[in-house]
């Protein structure tokens, strides 16, 4: 049931930040103005949306759910709970996923700093990030489902999660890497805003500043634990050998 909700949870996510993509530009386009009014709504939407699906499969490991096959190959009953919590990221279709929820997460603080004084160029910036993120929904649900189901259980103790991923590295590492990734797709976001608008002045600059530092701030950190963990993990080869290349 968990898995389920999860997944119309991230199918809603889906249509949620289509509408935030393609509404505000309709608006723009055809100057209706009202159609701007009910961004706070698609932006809400979609970050509830895909906060309720990562929630559902963090619940998922929790209780150890191996009918869902993400769970299964990269969980086990023995697993700490701690290390159950992290799981969630440990493979391909469950960092999609974080991926998903940390752009939302990005989108939605930009939308409530509104250092922006322009709401013409605000439309802009956000639609970008909805379709940004109505596409890697689209392709996690196409390509990559976490809460895919196999109805015959076979293995009701799990696979465990991969040994090198066991390491209290892997608590902070990727989420703060996402962080920094991620949040690069905002000072993007301005920039084609600005291209689209011609605006090739120093004010939007200035808006992007501080989102651009914040993204630097959290991927130096990112590489930083990464460099640590790969120098704490046998066989990684040193402090630059592994994961900052």
């Amino acid at each position: 049931m968990l898995a389920e909700i999860g997944l119309y949870c991230l199918i809603l996510a889906g249509l949620f930040s289509a509408l935030l993509g393609f509404v505000p530009m309709i608006g723009l386009m055809y100057r209706r103005v009202y159609l701007l009014d009910v961004l706070p709504f698609y932006v809400w939407g979609s970050f509830i949306s895909v906060l309720l699906a990562y929630l559902s499969l963090t619940c998922c490991f929790l209780y150890d759910d191996f009918s869902v096959i993400y769970v299964l190959a990269h969980s086990s009953v023995s697993l700490p709970l701690l290390y159950k919590l992290c799981a969630v990221w440990g493979g391909h279709e469950g960092s999609m996923l974080l991926w998903v929820l940390v752009l939302n997460g990005w989108m939605m603080m930009v939308y409530h700093r509104r250092v922006i004084d322009e709401p013409a160029f605000m439309a802009r910036v956000l639609l970008i990030l909805g379709l940004l993120s109505a596409g890697l929904i689209l392709f996690i649900l196409a390509t990559s489902n976490p809460f895919s189901r196999q109805f015959q259980l076979l293995n009701t103790h799990g696979q465990d999660l991969n040994p090198l991923l066991q390491d209290p590295g892997f608590l902070f590492h990727p989420p703060m890497l996402y962080m920094g990734y991620v949040g690069f797709a905002v000072p993007f976001a301005f920039a084609l805003s600005a291209l689209w608008l011609k605006q090739f002045k120093v004010a939007w600059v200035k808006w992007t500043r501080p989102w651009a530092l914040a993204a630097w701030c959290c991927l130096t950190t990112g590489i930083t634990l990464g460099s640590w963990w790969a120098y704490r993990e046998l066989g990684w080869g040193g402090w630059w050998f592994w994961d900052p290349v």
